[in-house]
């Protein structure tokens, strides 16, 4: 069974930093594109960062303005997600997700499996 299990999330200040992880099992992580989304309290959910199976095609939301940075390593089965300059606004749930196209994408509809998620609080 696929299992997607996000970890590396935490309370931070302003202007600190962050490192998600998201490690897959039960599928063949090297072919699937991976996603980042956050979902904050009372907000629909949102597209943060995606890759593409080979990790050379990185893709961002256009508010993170270069503050963060999606990468995967294939041997380790994991993706992660450097956060850099965080802002209270950065509060949300974090989730990852896998897309079997392999190149990742900004719709989360595309996307098959989901982690649980990881809480990010950025305090100001």
């Amino acid at each position: 069974q696929v299992q997607l299990v996000e970890s590396g999330g935490g309370l931070v200040q302003a202007g600190g930093s962050l490192r998600l992880s998201c490690a897959a099992s039960g599928l063949t992580f090297s072919s699937y594109g991976m996603g980042w989304f956050r979902q904050a309290s009372g907000k629909e959910r949102e597209f943060v960062a995606a890759i593409n199976w080979g990790g050379d095609s990185p893709y961002y939301a256009d508010f993170l303005k270069g503050r963060f940075t999606i990468s995967r390593d294939n041997a380790k089965n994991t993706v992660y997600l450097q956060m850099n300059s965080l802002k209270p606004e950065d509060t949300a749930v974090y989730y990852c997700a896998a897309e079997f196209g392999g190149l990742g994408s900004p719709m989360y509809q595309e996307y098959n499996y989901w982690g649980q998620g990881t809480q990010v609080t950025v305090s100001s």
